[in-house]
């Protein structure tokens, strides 16, 4: 077993061997922060010896002795973003929330995108009063991955006014349509205003892939966006490749991009897996129409406009 192996392997058996008993769903959520450790691999030995004793006093609760050791790692890599996350869970443990905050944040700034860092950071202010719109202007917003974990760790904590605020600035996505409907829906279960049968079928919607693609796109098409809804439905057709719907709005979205080329191509396509959807047929008709009118075709425009007429 090579060095860097035996480290992750022991970084893991302290784990076990000094958390307390936890839950399955606890348990699953320590596997999965352990399975971010940082890899030691390339560190002195004198780091690497602070760093597993910080571990091994902080898993028997010395967090005072954990502290002296991450700090000594903090001496010799002031820059280690993993020694700045455990300096700020020891010091949330010893009720120092400031200096968590301070360690948190660090860790955030130098790892925007790793939903653990956050998670500290969002106990740390928690613990203080205050949510991660806080520190708004001292950790990278502008990080899309980093901007769903905040939409994560609000819906989570149930602070879902704060979640669809964030949900508001981020761009269209599965993600955020989803997120999106099982915020509103504990909002209303909160509120007691759901009907349990309407939230059944909306829950089925949520789960399915499919649904979910088409309200992000719909979504997009009320708010004229078609920039992303042409990025959109082209990923969307590489998961259901012969979706006739998905061949139209992407169509639709090059169309209005001025890609008329592009859309004639892929709306004639969509014709291909056409069945009987005279309204769907329709609308693709009237996109074929304006892509060739806005290319000087007027022949095939006008044949297309036909098709719309007798709906065949």
């Amino acid at each position: 077993m090579g060095m860097k192996n035996t480290l992750y392997l022991v970084v893991f058996i302290l784990g076990l061997w000094l958390i307390p008993a936890t839950t399955y769903a606890q348990e699953k959520e320590l596997q999965e922060e352990e399975s971010a450790a940082v890899s030691l691999e390339d560190y002195s030995d004198e780091f690497q010896e602070n760093f597993f004793e910080g571990l091994k006093q902080k898993g028997i609760e010395n967090y005072d002795r954990a502290i002296v050791h991450f700090l000594e790692c903090k001496r010799l890599d002031p820059h280690n973003v993993d020694v700045d996350h455990e300096l700020a869970k020891a010091y949330i443990s010893l009720k120092q929330f400031v200096l968590a905050q301070d360690h948190a944040k660090a860790a955030v700034v130098g790892e925007p995108e790793n939903y653990w860092f956050l998670n500290t950071l969002h106990q740390a202010l928690q613990s203080q009063g205050y949510s991660l719109q806080y520190l708004n202007s001292e950790i990278p917003l502008k990080n899309p991955k980093l901007r769903e974990n905040m939409v994560l760790l609000y819906y989570q904590n149930q602070q879902y006014e704060e979640a669809l605020q964030l949900l508001d600035g981020i761009k269209a996505s599965p993600f955020v349509a989803e997120m999106r409907f099982k915020i509103k829906e504990s909002i209303q279960q909160r509120d007691g205003q759901v009907n349990e049968v309407d939230m059944v079928i909306e829950s089925k919607q949520a789960d399915d892939p499919y649904e979910n693609y088409r309200a992000t796109m719909d979504e997009l098409l009320a708010q004229n966006n078609f920039e992303e809804l042409e990025q959109l439905s082209a990923e969307a057709l590489e998961v259901f490749p012969a979706q006739v719907y998905f061949y139209y709005m992407h169509g639709m979205a090059l169309q209005k991009n001025e890609k008329y080329k592009q859309a004639i191509a892929i709306l004639e396509s969509g014709l291909d897996y056409l069945i009987d959807d005279i309204p769907l047929a329709n609308k693709i008709y009237k996109e074929l129409a304006d892509a060739y009118k806005a290319l000087g075709d007027s022949s095939k425009s006008n044949m297309y406009l036909s098709k719309i007429k007798s709906g065949l």
